[in-house]
C-alpha cells in the first residue's frame, strides 16, 4: 500500500493511470459489459462498485477542460429506463473532486461499444447497476505551483 493512494487502486490500475495521456480515456465498466470483446487492455477490479472506485481514482485524475463532456454514459435502450439514482451517486464522487464538472454526456449503446474500443483500458468492476458503465476522458495533470 501507499500513502495518499485508495486501497481501491491496484497496481495494475495505478500504472494505467500514470500511462494514460491527455485524452485519453477509461472505462468503468459494470459486471455485465462485454470488455473483453470490445477493450484492447482489460484490468479487473471486481467486488467494487462504480462510486467508491471513482472516489479512489479522481483524486489521481484530472478530467479533460477542452471537451464538451469528459464523462459518457450509455444512454437507454428503446423501451428501458435510466436509474437516475446511478448516475447521482456517480456525480457524488465526481463534484467532490471535480466541481463545476459539466453533465455526463449520454451517447447509443453501439457508440458506446465504438468508443470502447478505442479506450486506453476497460476497468471491469463489481457494479450491478443496469446502464453503470461510466466513461472518464483524462485531462492534463495540473502540476505544483501552476
Amino acid at each position: 500500500m501507499l500513502i495518499g493512494i485508495s486501497p481501491l487502486i491496484s497496481p495494475e490500475l495505478l500504472v494505467v493511470l500514470y500511462r494514460m495521456g491527455h485524452g485519453d480515456e477509461i472505462v468503468l465498466a459494470d459486471a455485465h459489459f462485454p470488455g473483453e470483446t470490445y477493450g484492447k487492455r482489460v484490468l479487473r477490479a471486481d467486488g467494487l462498485k462504480i462510486p467508491n472506485l471513482l472516489d479512489a481514482v479522481l483524486p489521481l485524475f484530472a478530467l479533460d477542460t477542452y471537451v464538451e463532456s469528459p464523462l459518457i454514459m450509455m444512454g437507454a435502450v428503446s423501451g428501458d429506463q435510466l436509474d437516475p439514482a446511478v448516475e447521482a451517486s456517480y456525480r457524488q464522487a465526481i463534484d467532490k473532486h471535480w466541481p463545476g464538472t459539466p453533465p455526463i454526456q449520454r451517447i447509443d449503446r453501439f457508440d458506446f461499444y465504438d468508443r470502447t474500443k478505442q479506450a486506453f483500458a476497460v476497468v471491469m468492476t463489481g457494479e450491478t447497476a443496469k446502464y453503470g458503465n461510466i466513461i472518464l476522458k483524462k485531462g492534463v495533470t495540473p502540476t505544483a505551483g501552476k
